[in-house]
């Protein structure tokens, strides 16, 4: 294994390991990594046969693996433990593909998948059980879309691309012009553009523009439960943690990270390089390399200074009170005195 991913071994080299597993529970057999301090005391208890560790870590129990970043190395570890799954290039009988969609032959297309009108896959995909992919798609080679994507009409998607189970790409924008008469679709007619490297979280909803195109760049990750609304454009290498909803027409830089449950408004601008903790809610524009909280969100030097202020109110409260009925009780005494 050390000699396989070029790093440093510690202790000695007959260990055999068959799978990974948590630090607090790992036992004979297993391999574990420590890259958080918090918790570096189950170091001297795991029953781990091998750890990954950092450099200057000591560990003389357990023959390990040395990295400088324990984390990466040990996602490597697990990739070589856990190869993918394997599929047979082809086609299952159920599988229901349009007469002039091009499906390169090294494909693999599952049982009750459907493969739309004039749609194209490139090399190497593997689209699992009941995929829908409607009419105009294009899609890269070297994908994996899990059971039960919907891949809509005219969406473009690059290679290397990993789409979750339940995903919906190309649904209609929420788009409506309302009048005393009720509220009238503004029809969708624009797609949605996804580029290499991407990954896509389970339940994920990319809404396709009203007019041009919802993008999302290459190199970014979707968790669970994100929703981009029509006309959002996402640049490359982002990370979104699950339940994050993007508002129309709002625009996304590269290398931006929002925590769990960020929303932000339609039609702002969200730089380079810019981040949001958990929950914020982002209703201006984000300048680059700034990192945002609280609702609404402010730099978040700020949010932590008033969210420090709200902590001391009932305190400030009952002095208030106090300074009130001192302040009462001194007029009462003036004015008897007068």
């Amino acid at each position: 294994m050390a000699a396989r991913l070029e790093c440093k071994l510690c202790g000695p080299s007959n260990t055999e390991v068959t799978s990974a597993a948590p630090i607090e529970s790992a036992g004979p057999g297993q391999i574990t990594f420590l890259a958080n301090r918090k918790y570096k005391s189950f170091l001297e208890t795991t029953g781990a046969s091998a750890v990954v560790l950092s450099p200057e870590q000591s560990c003389e129990r357990l023959p390990s693996l040395r990295s400088d970043d324990p984390y990466l190395l040990f996602a490597r570890v697990v990739d070589l433990l856990y190869p993918d799954k394997s599929f047979a290039a082809g086609h299952a009988a159920s599988a229901m593909i349009a007469k002039n969609a091009e499906v390169d032959p090294s494909c693999y297309i599952g049982e009750f998948s459907v493969i739309g009108k004039k749609s194209v896959i490139g090399a190497d995909t593997i689209v699992d059980e009941q995929v829908f992919i409607g009419s105009h798609v294009s899609i890269g080679a070297g994908c994996r879309f899990y059971p039960g994507v919907k891949i809509l009409d005219d969406t473009i998607i690059g290679e290397r691309v990993i789409i979750h189970a339940g995903a919906v790409i190309g649904s209609d924008g929420f788009g409506y012009t309302s009048s005393a008469t009720g509220h009238r679709k503004f029809k969708q007619v624009g797609n949605v553009v996804i580029g290499d490297n991407v990954e896509i979280g389970a339940n994920c909803t990319i809404d396709r523009a009203a007019l041009g195109s919802t993008v999302v760049g290459s190199g970014t990750k979707l968790d669970n439960l994100v929703h981009l609304a029509h006309g959002v454009n996402v640049g490359e290498h982002c990370l979104m943690a699950a339940q994050c909803g993007i508002s129309g027409s709002t625009k996304i830089g590269n290398w931006v990270a929002f925590g769990g449950q960020v929303g932000a408004v339609g039609h702002i601008n969200i730089e380079d390089h810019s981040s949001a903790a958990a929950q914020a809610g982002i209703v201006r524009d984000i300048p680059a390399g700034t990192t945002v909280f609280g609702m609404p969100a402010r730099d978040i030097r700020l949010a932590r200074r008033i969210e420090a202020v709200i902590n001391k109110l009932p305190d400030i409260n009952r002095r208030l009170i106090s300074i009130e009925k001192s302040n009462k009780n001194s007029d009462k005494k003036n004015s008897g005195e007068s």
